[in-house]
């Protein structure tokens, strides 16, 4: 079985209440699709309420069940609906992963005064005022929750600083007493990168790991979750993940999997992470940034190195591969989209290679006008050749900078496939896709419509002709193709 995820929403999917349920009534659809897990957004109340894409993070345990922030559903629905979705896609075979953010908290109930220090918020190891009185939103009471389910309450002591000073009418960052910065995160950036916005949760605090661990085990058994996304690890400390992990697998009876967000372009970083432990993987952001910057150069990118520096070729078991994602899209603070006419091509790097975990960006299936972002035509096609077709040995022929290509052989699984990505005019690269398939013909499924023979030791010569993607498939595999009507031009043979 070749593996593959849905990033089951975006960043402007609309606030009526309904995504649970419509995730519900897809789950047979995604299912068909290949799909094996589904990662759906942050399931609790945020500080916006209806409006939160839920990493403004407020309330943990409200999952759409109380009246807080403004109503009592989420901007995806109720509780209730949500664990509907989450046994109706299970029902059809595919796991779900639940996200979590626990670097922050945002919304407090009551003002509180607290002694903190202004720091350099370019470089947050430099203070820049002496110890003082701020006036800090730290008091999270849940007045709407009424004590249900859990009665903590949080206060100043539980966070390490804020960006906002009620006192002073003005934002900043500012570092309570006498804590300090964790010092096993990001310090490539900022001096020190643990704060990130709002409240920022002192994890090293006994009391505030006993909550969050408390509550992620109660997450876990009420919604059955497969599996966890974890956001903004860069911000928070890897001691507190590595222990927290360990405490969430022993309270459940079955595999936990777990892939986080580590946003960095340096796959040290995510190497040193992921570390001897190998709890948990990352998603590929190297090679994001390798699709994004090839977009931004249409005559120039060099083919050959679309996979140098990434998660999926030093670690292809921890690497969660993707072409976009919600904080990628248009107007996000990490703005790194890539370009449509490259997606195609992209998402086939990712979906007909054997190496990597790949995930779907939803807008990318689905087509969102609201977020700018169209549907790759071609990805139900190359979905469905990552499931049935593309399976077998790999053979690479990224040897000249404007085509590159590669085929799988075949398996029991598959018949295998081959595949060119291209911005030369009437390319074409010689490739082998193995001795099994001596005589068969190979039909474009992708690009220009013609066929090619496999010669007796398993070699074939294959045109790309103009297009940038083209996918071939033994012919029989090819008419047994449901997505797209295959058409083999008279005379285009070779």
């Amino acid at each position: 079985m070749n593996g593959m995820m849905l990033q089951g929403f975006s960043w402007y999917l609309p606030s009526d209440g309904q995504h649970w349920r419509r995730m519900a009534e897809r789950a047979p659809e995604l299912a068909s699709r290949g799909f094996t897990a589904v990662w759906l957004p942050p399931a609790y109340k945020g500080e916006a309420g209806t409006a939160d894409v839920g990493y403004g993070a407020y309330d943990l345990w409200d999952l759409g069940e109380f009246d807080q922030k403004g109503a009592v559903r989420t901007k995806y629905g109720t509780r209730e609906e949500y664990v509907d979705a989450v046994r109706a896609l299970q029902s059809e075979g595919v796991q779900v992963l639940g996200d979590i953010v626990l670097n922050h908290k945002m919304g407090g109930d009551e003002l509180e005064e607290a002694v903190a220090t202004e720091v350099n918020p370019a470089n947050r190891t430099e203070d820049i005022g002496e110890p003082g009185a701020v006036g800090t939103w730290s008091r999270f009471t849940f007045p709407g929750r009424a004590g249900k389910l859990d009665r903590f309450v949080w206060d100043a002591s539980c966070f390490t600083g804020c960006d906002w000073n009620e006192a002073e009418q003005r934002s900043g960052v500012w570092r309570f007493g006498e804590k300090a910065w964790a010092e096993d995160v990001d310090r490539s950036e900022n001096g020190n990168y643990d704060y990130l916005m709002g409240m920022d949760v002192d994890v090293s605090d006994e009391r505030v790991y006993a909550q969050l661990a408390t509550w992620g085990r109660w997450y876990l058994r009420s919604t059955g979750v497969n599996g966890l996304r974890l956001d903004a690890l860069k911000h928070i400390s890897r001691a507190f993940y590595q222990r927290w992990l360990a405490d969430m697998r022993a309270s459940v009876d079955h595999e936990l999997f777990v892939v986080g967000e580590y946003w960095s372009k340096d796959l040290k970083d995510l190497q040193d992470y992921i570390g001897e432990e190998e709890s948990l993987s990352l998603f590929d952001v190297p090679l994001h940034f390798n699709f994004f910057h090839a977009s931004e150069d249409p005559e120039g990118a060099d083919l050959r190195t679309l996979f140098d520096g990434s998660l999926v070729t030093a670690d292809p078991i921890r690497a969660v591969t993707f072409v976009e994602n919600h904080d990628t899209q248009p107007d996000q603070a990490l703005e790194s989209t890539v370009r449509h006419w490259f997606k195609s091509a992209a998402y086939a790097l990712i979906l007909l290679r054997e190496a990597g975990y790949p995930c779907v960006f939803f807008a990318d299936l689905y087509g969102l006008p609201n977020d700018g972002i169209p549907a790759v035509a071609e990805l139900p096609l190359l979905m469905e050749i990552r499931e049935d077709c593309a399976f077998g040995e790999q053979h690479d022929y990224f040897d000249e900078p404007d085509i590159v290509g590669w085929t799988r052989t075949g398996s029991d699984e598959g018949p295998g496939c081959a595949v060119l990505v291209s911005r030369r005019a009437n390319g074409e690269k010689r490739m082998h896709v193995g001795t099994a398939h001596a005589g068969e013909r190979w039909v474009c499924v992708l690009g220009e419509e013609r066929t090619v023979e496999i010669d007796d030791e398993g070699w074939a010569t294959f045109p790309a002709a103009c297009a940038l993607l083209s996918v071939y498939l033994p012919e029989q595999a090819a008419e047994a193709l449901s997505n797209i009507p295959i058409i083999v031009k008279p005379g285009r043979e070779s």
